[in-house]
């Protein structure tokens, strides 16, 4: 029994549109990504997860420890549900949520927020000044591991924090030390340029070649960059934890000894953009399926929706991938529609009303954007159906 017989039989009581998460998929995974990880734990980047249950089942395997989130909110409501160790990677501008943090000791005790210069010490103070006791707040320094090449003419990497240099962190982290109500505990540097681009991109070696180049040089000179600002830091403040990394980068970066812990998300479902790296293979593991609704013609079936376009650099990378069957593509004119989806090819020759056409999102944690409810296949059986963040109620973004 192949992939496609295998979700059809398991969500046949089912009706599209709906998502599925492969078990056994997502196991290989979580393994080749501890292989990767060498011995250090992996916070889990919960933008790629998206649902509390599958947080909960990965937290709970060995080589994994602490959740990366993407907003305040969605750290305190993860708080209130009983994780702990969260780190909010991007900095916070949310007054409430920042009064609730620091009137809540529980929650204050294990969320860090992220900050990159001292404006945003002044704004959470401002926040938070009327919050009676005030709970100590957690800090982390974010730091900018982009690469800079020809006098700054050339940078690959996230466009993220000012903070790049020994000097500038150490600066930020005695500016912490002098203000009463903080406690610098961390830093991250989150490598995009190597962790987030793929170095094997299908049909142009040259693009190709220029990426590995640029990684190669990026982990050099980030490799004592990064560790230079970690002996600067631990000179004013006694840090937990030293984050770097990313699904694309983790057999490089776990290398680096000023580095504790990495982060990882993406990987646990291997979307789209992640089937291009020479250094390791992923199995998909989340999917989504939508009904086939019309005939056009004969070599052309229409699917319902699908216009579920992930975020970055618009352009074809960025649409779902029709997956199986296998061969079929996208009209010209179309693409990935609202309400509609042709599909051409000649897969779709075999396709009738009602069938499924199963679908990989581009990025990860997207996908449960759009669903609420992951089902769970295990073989050929549904074992269980959890929800989302959105089926919740929660939409933090």
């Amino acid at each position: 029994m192949d992939d496609r017989q295998r979700y059809d039989r398991a969500t046949a009581a089912l009706e599209p549109p709906f998502a599925i998460l492969d078990l056994a998929a997502m196991r290989a995974n979580v393994a080749e990504l501890v292989r990767r990880a060498a011995g250090k734990p992996i916070r889990v980047a919960s933008k790629s997860i998206r649902s509390r249950p599958v947080l909960e089942r990965v937290l709970a395997m060995d080589g994994f420890q602490g959740i990366m989130a993407f907003t305040l909110p969605e750290a305190l409501w993860l708080a209130g549900h009983g994780f702990t160790d969260i780190l909010v990677a991007y900095p916070t501008a949310d007054r409430h949520a920042l009064a609730a943090l620091a009137g809540d000791p529980h929650a204050a005790a294990q969320i860090t927020v992220t900050i990159d210069s001292t404006a945003h010490l002044d704004f959470i103070e401002a926040a938070v000044a009327g919050a009676r006791p005030r709970a100590e707040i957690r800090l982390c320094i974010d730091l900018d591991a982009g690469f800079v090449a020809f006098g700054g003419r050339f940078r690959a990497g996230a466009l993220r924090s000012p903070i790049r240099e020994p000097d500038q962190a150490a600066g930020l982290a005695a500016a912490i030390a002098k203000r009463p109500g903080f406690r610098l505990v961390g830093l991250m540097a989150y490598e995009g340029q190597i962790a987030g681009v793929g170095d094997a991109p299908p049909g142009n070696a040259a693009y190709a070649r220029a990426i590995r180049l640029m990684q190669a040089r990026s982990a050099r000179e980030l490799v004592l960059r990064r560790g230079r600002i970690v002996n600067a830091v631990r000179q004013i403040a006694d840090l937990e934890f030293v984050n770097g990394g990313g699904t694309g980068s983790l057999e490089r970066t776990v290398r680096e000894k000023a580095v504790t812990e990495v982060a990882a998300g993406s990987g646990l479902f291997h979307p789209r953009l992640f089937d291009f790296y020479r250094r390791f293979t992923g199995h998909p593991a989340a999917l989504f399926a939508l009904p086939v609704v019309r005939r056009p013609n004969p070599d052309t079936v229409t699917v319902l929706g699908g216009g579920y376009l992930a975020s970055g650099p618009a352009g074809p990378s960025r649409l779902p991938q029709p997956y199986l069957p296998a061969g079929l593509r996208y009209a010209p004119d179309e693409g990935a529609g609202e309400v509609q989806t042709p599909l051409l090819g000649q897969a779709a020759e075999d396709l009738r009303i009602g069938d499924r056409v199963w679908f990989r999102h581009a990025k990860a944690g997207e996908l449960c954007e759009r669903f609420d409810a992951l089902h769970l296949v295990e073989g050929d059986a549904l074992v269980e159906s959890v929800r989302t963040y959105r089926g919740e109620g929660q939409t933090f973004l």
